[in-house]
């Protein structure tokens, strides 16, 4: 097993990412949590303003302005419109104004028209959060596979397009945070399956080379326990011979062969995800790959979200 980074939590700002269905909300809160047990002034910020960031710590439901859900822990949800708003007034010093639609408007316009530009509101909120130190780690729960890439690049994509004034100006500073390794860094969120290790690696090499941003661990969720040892195996497979079952439901007072069965079936889902897991350590060499274990219980909620911050904990040497 890779030695988990003892950095991860000690840097500003981590996005976490990855294909969906996999657990990557989950994963990301669950980070969050274990930063702020460790005593860290910790927002956790969703980028799907329609997402149920609050499920996960059964909380009220969030908006733009953050809100308390565990001790040290505040969770909000991106809100474009705010975010144009709040970069109106903090950085073009333009009074804050109750309705900008026909101005939104024209942010659509320009958008459509140059890459970047609505995706910069988006990462640019969180950025911001980091630069000005509201809190000890911003940990946001990001876009899935794709998306995400335009996200991390978009400052990178507007200081290409722009070389001089206020916007050239404005990119400058939040590629330099999100470039810095020391501040950021990227998570993927991946599970032990074909498909979803295949587009963890296609996102791996996306985020090495369209972006600036340092991949920084793997969370490798849904991992079967190793049940049973080679040794087991053979036991249980001495145990299928007809006088050994039969003595067996003798003593049990029942069926037996069920149990072997399942047996059988917890080795073979072991076996056949630990190739996939071979694969991910292969094509991720030198990131470190965090391991947390199938919970077999509702993937929302405090309980779930306070289990897999338990094992990442754990993972991290906490």
């Amino acid at each position: 097993m890779t030695a988990a980074p003892v950095d991860l939590l000690e840097r500003k700002l981590v996005f976490g990412t990855g294909k969906g269905g996999v657990g990557k909300s989950t994963s990301a809160l669950a980070l969050a949590l274990v930063a702020a047990r460790q005593g860290k002034r910790t927002l956790a910020c969703e980028f799907d303003a329609k997402g149920n960031l609050a499920d996960f710590f059964s909380a009220a439901p969030t908006g733009w302005d953050p809100t308390e859900v565990q001790p040290d822990l505040f969770a909000m949800s991106m809100d474009t419109e705010e975010s144009l708003k709040e970069y109106l007034r903090l950085q073009v010093k333009i009074p804050l104004v109750a309705r900008i639609g026909p101005l939104a408007r024209t942010l659509d316009f320009v958008a459509n028209a140059a890459p970047g530009v609505k995706e910069i509101l988006t990462v640019g909120k969180v950025v911001w959060e980091t630069k000005e130190k509201h809190y000890d780690l911003v940990v946001v729960d990001a876009s899935a596979t794709g998306h995400v890439v335009a996200q991390l690049s978009a400052p990178q994509a507007i200081g290409e397009l722009v070389k001089v004034g206020l916007v050239r100006d404005q990119t400058a500073w939040l590629s330099e945070i999100l470039d810095d390794p020391a501040t950021t860094g990227a998570v993927i969120v991946a599970a032990p399956e074909e498909m979803p290790v295949n587009e963890s690696l296609e996102l791996a090499e996306r985020i090495r080379t369209e972006t600036r941003v340092d991949l920084a661990a793997a969370v490798v969720n849904r991992v079967l326990p190793e049940l049973f040892s080679r040794d087991e195996e053979e036991v249980f497979e001495a145990l299928r011979r007809p006088d050994a079952i039969a003595a067996l439901e003798a003593a049990a007072g029942g069926p037996v062969a069920p149990i072997l069965d399942a047996a059988e079936l917890a080795v073979t889902l072991r076996r056949t995800r630990s190739v996939h897991l071979d694969r991910l350590r292969e094509g991720l060499p030198g990131v470190p790959l965090l391991y947390a274990p199938e919970l077999f219980t509702r993937s929302h909620g405090i309980r779930a979200t306070s289990q897999l911050a338990d094992a990442l904990a754990a993972e991290l040497g906490y």
